[in-house]
């Protein structure tokens, strides 16, 4: 894997434990960086390596990028969703020392700290000119209530402000029990002295706060951001402060960075801190540590949590122990119902049906095409080879099972062939319970034989004879009948793979009706 930023040597230290060959090679980008690329597959940044759609062209093997930190602007994701690259950032590594540098800001500039500073140590004791304002009873708008506005918001009602906020996602109700009131965005400015900004930048907040905005605000209004560059329009925001519409700002982050020179910089209302929102010690130590797990995790195949372009929403506690079920399941059900199938339905039942289940989707799906293909398939890709091979996927969710013997079933069909599976036990054991309607408990073996057969008597004697000749052991068996009359069906987990001749000959054998093998 290689690396092209300063990260935590904790974070580091992790992935050369873990056995990875790790490559620093900092500050490489563009044309280096393709070439640094050769043979990695995993990419580690920050905020400097300029991961665009370029990059991502030239090279191949990569399997993820894993983002140190929280913002992606450097990162085209949407390229490397087309690439099947997985994209993974360290969303809460630094959502404290954001907050807390949010309330640096807020109170430098309510009382003017940096320029009473700077005038003290320039031999000027100028008492009288920098008299500031107190935080208590004053109102403080929060524009998005998400990881770190909601510290921020906490830290505040600490220091007796009245907090509102704007934020599409939080319901009134849920910001009543913050002790929040949800308000619009013109309303938030006109009703704020203090406006913090904590938004992800995106089309959508890119220009956000601009003059006719603030136009509808008090002159006492402060403004806040430590959040992006250019989610707050800087030209406007100049002309705010000189015209007096409103009172101050604070600002750790700019449309451009580095930047050294600016119009903000010489007005003598304004503090601004080079992007140190996340310069602490704790939150560098804990963004590498993260990433490099998120990274180890991705190169395992597994769920990443934080993979931003994985169309699912984060695992609960509930649905984690699922998700290899599900994409074993998934393999399994490709050898059942063979290549050129056109329509898969993936159903989540029991109470794992009352959550958001598109991971387990996404794992089964994995598993799925991964069989059918031999390719890699990743949860990034898998929907774009499934769209690829024209399979249609669709998803159900129910909270209650069919099957009223168990908690929780995942089930897949197609067809005439559907395949069901459960976890079983205080060990959650994984448990295949339905085969094409046929009751069964099994767990999934990596060699496995469907036999399906009329329920007479002698069939299975045969079936075992026939492998016990060709020294196929059997390792589990289970036999399972259908409601209807005369129908059986036999589960068979082998030690190793049946010989093509063996399952010829037991389709010869009288009273079978079907023999499909599975793995191997």
């Amino acid at each position: 894997m290689l690396v092209t930023e300063e990260i935590a040597e904790a974070g580091l230290d992790r992935l050369r434990a873990a056995g990875h060959e790790v490559d620093v090679q900092l500050g490489v980008n563009g044309a280096e960086l393709i070439t640094a690329l050769r043979g990695a597959q995993a990419l580690i940044v920050r905020s400097a390596t300029n991961v665009d759609a370029a990059v991502l062209a030239a090279v191949s093997g990569l399997i993820v990028v894993g983002r140190a930190g929280v913002g992606l602007d450097n990162v085209d994701v949407d390229a490397a969703t087309k690439a099947g690259v997985m994209v993974t950032n360290a969303p809460e590594s630094n959502i404290v020392s954001a907050a807390e540098h949010t309330i640096a800001l807020l109170l430098s500039m309510a009382r003017n700290v940096p320029q009473a500073h700077a005038a003290l140590t320039s031999g000027r004791w100028e008492r009288t000119k920098w008299e500031g304002v107190e935080l208590a009873g004053k109102t403080l708008g929060v524009v998005g209530l998400g990881r770190i506005g909601k510290l921020v918001a906490q830290r505040a009602l600490g220091l007796s402000m009245k907090v509102v906020a704007f934020d599409p996602y939080i319901s009134p109700e849920r910001g009543r029990q913050m002790n929040v009131d949800m308000l619009s965005l013109d309303q938030l400015v006109a009703t704020s002295d203090f406006l913090t900004v904590h938004l992800p930048k995106n089309k959508e907040t890119v220009g956000l706060i601009n003059r006719d905005l603030l136009l509808k605000a008090k002159p006492s209004l402060r403004v806040i951001n430590v959040a992006r560059g250019g989610i707050v329009v800087e030209h406007d925001l100049v002309e705010a402060l000189r015209d007096g519409i409103i009172a101050g700002a604070a600002l750790d982050v700019f449309e451009r960075e580095p930047v050294t020179d600016s119009p903000l910089f010489a007005l003598p209302n304004v503090v601004v801190t080079p992007h140190l929102g996340a310069s602490t010690r704790e939150a560098q130590d804990k963004a590498g540590e993260v990433i490099a797990d998120m990274v180890q995790l991705a190169l395992a195949g597994d769920f990443v949590p934080f993979a931003v372009n994985v169309d699912a929403a984060e695992a609960n506690e509930t649905l984690k122990p699922f998700i290899p079920l599900a994409e074993r399941l998934g393999a399994l059900f490709a050898d059942v119902v063979g290549a050129g199938v056109g329509e898969l339905e993936i159903e989540a039942s029991g109470e794992i049906g009352a959550y958001d289940t598109r991971i387990l989707t996404l794992a089964a799906l994995k598993g799925f095409l991964g069989r059918l293909t031999g390719e890699v398939i990743t949860y990034v890709n898998a929907p774009n080879v499934a769209e690829q091979r024209q399979l249609v996927v669709r998803e159900q969710r129910r909270d209650d099972v069919a099957h009223q013997d168990y908690v929780n079933l995942i089930t897949l069909r197609s067809g005439n062939h559907n395949i069901s599976g459960t976890l079983a036990g205080r060990r959650r054991e994984a448990r295949i319970v339905l085969i094409d309607d046929h009751l069964s408990d099994i767990p999934p073996a990596r060699c496995m034989l469907i036999v399906r057969n009329d329920d007479r008597p002698g069939v299975i004697g045969r079936v075992g004879t026939v492998l016990g000749d060709a020294g196929v052991n059997i390792d589990n068996m289970d036999v399972g009948k259908t409601p209807q009359a005369g129908s059986a069906m036999m589960v068979i987990a082998t030690a190793t793979p049946t010989p093509a001749e063996v399952v010829d000959q037991l389709r010869q054998v009288p009273g079978i009706v079907e023999v499909l093998t599975i793995g191997g």
